[in-house]
């Protein structure tokens, strides 16, 4: 018996390689990219270990290329569904009990192959099935599913060494428990990390899940599973679903052992899992943990004192890398009436260099949207804004799903602050702005605060600190990160935990201990050293 008390430090995040051209990583990625285009792999089900099969089957596409399958994939039945909660539930009688550095060690191991071994695999898979730029994909698929497992670890490891105070007479332990029951992982099609982190978080705090993966990104989700299994993880902790998420999620919700749901994806979709959950509560044995990241209508504000080529930098990036399909994307911006024509003409220049096509051209810094519904969905808002009085459209605006689904940057302007591109979220490279007077500012963070139901991201630019301070005032509960001249995206796990409010989600952090305890249900122990043996207290005692 090792009898060693482990601490696991927090390590330095994963260092990002370069992939300019002649180097090995990219000749290396090349290889791979044609190698994953070429096949056409049918990704099952994982249940308990094993890999099932279905009558019922589905496609992966490639976004900018529709016309190319990539994989096929099995559909979930009820069935199998059943299944999986029973083998979460045998499985999760001994992992438990595995030693929580044991756990630790399996997660480390993923990490690391990551990192390496698969790290080409995970790259080219989230680039053509997800539609990334080689840099998005290696901020993501590799450096953040990475340090969500590491930093985790260091963060379990401080939750785990949290004891309370001894008496003399005493013996107090607290026992951070998992959950009694299985956790549903829900995950989203823009980020393979995220769709890692959801269901690995729980994992390590000794969980076991089902995992529904979106049905847009089954590659890379399928690979991370044949990872988590390569790496050791034993049959039945994870159990991967792809299929219907509105049947699967009715049978999961319905079942009296379901202890917990970690869930990033639409506000619309969370809601009606709360609703469902609340229409079983008195069916479970335990209230479960309902842990979201849902939408965003994400703001940036300037200042008349900001830097404007630093402003317009954070927010040309932080509208269009990845398409605006960021939970953190910039969708509206309010900017200064003395510095709008600076603002649009550097906007202008930098959206007329931007590349559009495939991302396995290293030269685009645009690529497709996920599927045709996200293409309608964009070319919606951009034809409203096209027909309306009150909005012009400055830049883009077309959109052409022929081959692939790309919608052009479009930046909007509105004479209406609370026209619907300033509050909806759209999901898009699509951006609105409103232009004030310049001695509005302090409105404007107070129309800023209350014109969305949202709390994910937001910043402001300023060099006047008096204005920075009053931003930070005015914007208090207008978003769970918040940026102070940089663009509200890219938050990086161990320097800023991700999570908003409101109807953002339950802001429980991910890439913190806040997260992690959500999955653990804490048992405190006394131990009396030195019992009582009598009834009486000595105030009973006669003067």
């Amino acid at each position: 018996m090792n009898n060693s008390f482990f601490v696991f430090r927090e390590p330095e995040n994963e260092p990002l390689l370069g992939y300019a051209p002649g180097t090995p990583e990219k000749r290396s990625l090349k290889a791979a990219l044609a190698k994953v285009r070429s096949e056409v792999p049918e990704i099952p089900l994982i249940i308990g270990g094993r890999e099932y099969g279905s009558e019922e089957k589905g496609r992966v596409v490639m976004p900018h290329d529709h016309g190319h399958i990539l994989a096929t994939h099995c559909k979930a039945s009820p069935e199998d569904v059943e299944r999986a909660v029973k083998e979460a539930a045998r499985a999760k009688k001994e992992w438990e009990n595995t030693p929580w550095t044991e756990r630790a060690a399996v997660m480390l191991k993923i990490a690391e192959l990551f990192t390496t071994e698969y790290r080409d695999l995970l790259l080219a898979s989230t680039m053509l099935g997800q539609s990334k730029n080689v840099f998005q994909a290696q901020i993501d698929a590799v450096a953040e599913a990475a340090d969500f497992i590491r930093f985790n670890v260091a963060y379990a490891s401080s939750i785990y060494a949290e004891q309370p105070r001894l008496d003399r007479d005493s013996l107090n332990r607290m026992e951070y428990r998992p959950l009694e029951g299985f956790v549903f992982a829900v995950t989203p099609f823009n980020f393979t990390a995220i769709a890692s982190n959801l269901v690995l978080a729980p994992v390590l705090m000794g969980n076991t899940v089902l995992w529904k993966p979106a049905g847009t990104s089954l590659l890379s989700s399928y690979y991370l599973m044949k990872i988590y299994e390569k790496a050791g993880l034993p049959a039945g902790v994870v159990n991967f679903l792809p299929g219907s998420g509105e049947m699967i999620s009715q049978v999961v919700t319905k079942h009296p052992d379901l202890a917990g749901i970690h869930f990033t994806g639409s506000t619309d979709v969370f809601s009606k899992l709360w609703m469902q959950c609340a229409e079983n509560l008195r069916n479970y044995r335990s209230f479960p943990r309902l842990v979201g990241e849902t939408g965003g209508k994400n703001f940036l504000v300037v200042h008349p004192s900001a830097d404007v080529d630093a402003a317009v930098t954070a927010m040309v990036r932080g509208a269009f890398e990845y398409q605006g399909q960021k939970c953190s994307a910039v969708s509206r911006c309010y900017i200064p009436k003395s510095l709008r024509e600076k603002i649009l003409s550097l906007a202008g220049r930098m959206i007329a260099d931007m590349k559009t096509g495939s991302p396995e051209d290293f030269r685009n810094f645009i690529n497709a949207v996920i599927d045709e519904a996200s293409f309608d969905n964009c070319m919606k808002y951009i034809s409203a804004a096209r027909t309306s009085t009150e909005a012009d459209i400055l830049f883009g605006g077309r959109g052409d799903k022929s081959a692939g689904y790309f919608v052009e940057p479009t930046v909007i302007e509105t004479t209406d602050p609370e026209f619907v591109t300033m509050r909806e979220e759209i999901f898009g490279p699509v951006l609105t702005l409103y232009t004030y007077e310049d001695d509005r500012f302090g409105e404007i963070l107070e129309l800023c605060d209350r014109s969305s139901p949202y709390g994910l991201t937001g910043a402001v630019f300023a060099a006047d600190r008096k204005a920075l301070a009053l931003a930070a005032r005015k914007l208090k509960y207008a978003a769970g990160n918040f940026y102070v001249n940089d663009k509200p995206t890219g938050a990086v796990v161990g320097k800023q935990p991700f999570g908003g409010s409101r109807a953002s989600g339950t802001n429980d952090k991910a890439g913190s201990r806040l997260n992690l305890l959500r999955w653990t249900s804490p048992l405190t122990v006394k131990e009396n050293l030195r019992p009582p043996r009598w009834y009486a207290y000595p105030f009973m005692d006669e003067e």
